[in-house]
């Protein structure tokens, strides 16, 4: 990072360290394992009160550093504070709606908003007046979102966490750098470390997928996290659309001349940061990306992904224990049975199977759908809300253990049409739309064309 923001941190570790004297906070302090929630939610209030700036600087960082030393059930009780005793001040919301009602205006109507502001909101930002702040209050909501998997009581304070860091990580904040050999070694061990899609197995695969010159890898960082990726893209230029990823990510492949590429191919993109999930990167990641890839190669005119499809094999398995299955018949059930539960099926076997294969994923994709009316599979659903269309279904893509596992080998090419992606997006959002290649709809069979919900058929 540039010498102004290493000059601004060290600025507020200052502060800190001064404001920390002025607290006599040493006395107060407990070792980790002793810390109590109750204790932080004291230090929270006391920030809240009104400290003077240096005092509160070196409060907010006494009680993050209090935080990281609570255990599990700790960490809960404290969320459970922030939900009961840090929502909004009553009092002063009661008054504002009286004003309001008695007096109505702009003044009235601000006060009003700002009465009905959780004081956690305040308290997160004061917080985030600590050195390094923002990358402890991203744990800190990682945290959070494993606890809601068993309190969705405490989904009124990841609202408000969301909603702050959504400010604080929007697109004009983040810097997109792309990855290559002579990126710094710690940012090149968190690429393998946070790669999700695709393993990388060692150094060399790295070097493979990000030193290549067919290869490219692109990340969105903040300022406020010093070499952090957020998110990276790992994108390969081809002649012509892939149906599989094992020739992607072979490492002893001959490399491609890039001026003779057709296709930039998405085939890896992962989030970092845990705590910041449900703040999208992605879209904006994608676009920039191909503005990027365009301005390097501009002869590339098809960009596509090859996606994984995580949850086909669960929605598989529940369909055949189902008896009332509309997407399986018996003569499905039949051939499915070469499918196995481990390994992958004989070449001879996989030929008979695609054509069952394909129809199934066609109806997962075009016709199931989730109770709230959206499309099953969690990576549909990014890139189909991203303004991408639906644009082939490709059975037994991925051989690997976990492609077998997670989806029974299916992978698909989602196709970003920049003309079409705005498009897309609405129609996705405001009616559910998918927008769907010729081809994958023909894919489904006669009796599933009925059924089929909210889809357009792609053209060009």
């Amino acid at each position: 990072m540039d010498s102004g923001t290493s000059f601004f941190g060290d600025l507020l570790g200052t502060i800190a360290e001064r404001g920390r004297a002025l607290l006599d906070l040493g006395r107060e302090r407990r070792p980790a394992g002793a810390v109590r929630a109750a204790h932080v939610a004291e230090l929270c209030e006391r920030l809240l009160s009104g400290q003077g700036e240096a005092s509160g600087v070196a409060l907010a960082q006494e009680i993050l550093v209090a935080y990281r030393g609570l255990k599990t059930g700790e960490r809960v009780a404290f969320f459970e504070t922030l939900a009961v005793a840090f929502g909004p001040d009553s009092l002063r919301l009661d008054r504002a709606i009286a004003a309001h009602a008695a007096s109505p205006g702009a003044r009235t109507v601000a006060e009003l908003h700002a009465a009905s502001e959780p004081r956690r909101q305040e308290l997160i930002r004061r917080l985030n007046l600590a050195p390094g702040a923002t990358g402890l209050l991203v744990a800190m909501r990682a945290d959070l979102l494993d606890s809601l998997t068993r309190r969705p009581d405490l989904a009124e304070v990841d609202r408000d966490f969301t909603h702050l860091l959504a400010s604080w990580f929007n697109r004009g904040f983040l810097v997109l750098r792309r990855i290559d050999w002579s990126t710094p070694a710690n940012v090149l061990e968190k690429i393998i470390r946070y790669e999700a899609v695709h393993e990388i197995s060692d150094w060399n695969d790295l070097r493979a997928r990000v030193d290549s010159p067919d290869r490219r890898c692109y990340a969105f960082f903040h300022p406020a996290l010093v070499d952090e990726p957020l998110i990276f893209v790992e994108v390969a230029l081809t002649r012509e659309v892939p149906d599989a990823i094992a020739p992607i990510l072979e490492t002893k492949r001959t490399p491609l001349d890039p001026k003779t590429a057709k296709v930039a191919v998405f085939y890896s993109i992962s989030n970092c940061q845990k705590g910041l999930g449900g703040v999208s990167f992605g879209n904006f990641l994608i676009k920039q990306v191909v503005e990027e890839i365009s301005r390097e190669f501009p002869a590339l005119r098809t960009f596509v992904t090859l996606s994984p499809v995580p949850g086909f094999r669960a929605w598989l398995d529940g369909e055949l224990a189902n008896s009332a299955s509309l997407a399986v018949t018996a003569e499905d059930r039949a051939a499915l049975e070469a499918l196995g539960r481990t390994g992958v099926p004989e070449e001879g076997a996989r030929a008979a199977l695609r054509p069952v294969v394909e129809a199934l994923a066609a109806y997962y994709f075009l016709v199931a759908r989730s109770p709230k009316g959206k499309p099953l599979d969690p990576v549909a659903r990014f890139h189909l809300g991203n303004g991408a269309r639906l644009e082939r279904i490709n059975a037994f893509g991925d051989l690997s253990p976990r492609g077998m596992k997670q989806a029974a080998g299916l992978m698909v090419n989602y196709r970003y049409v920049l003309e079409d992606i705005e498009k897309n997006h609405e129609a996705f959002f405001d009616r559910g739309t998918i927008v769907a290649a010729p081809q994958v709809r023909k894919m489904l069979r006669a009796d599933s064309q009925q059924k089929l919900p909210a889809v357009r058929e792609a053209t060009g």
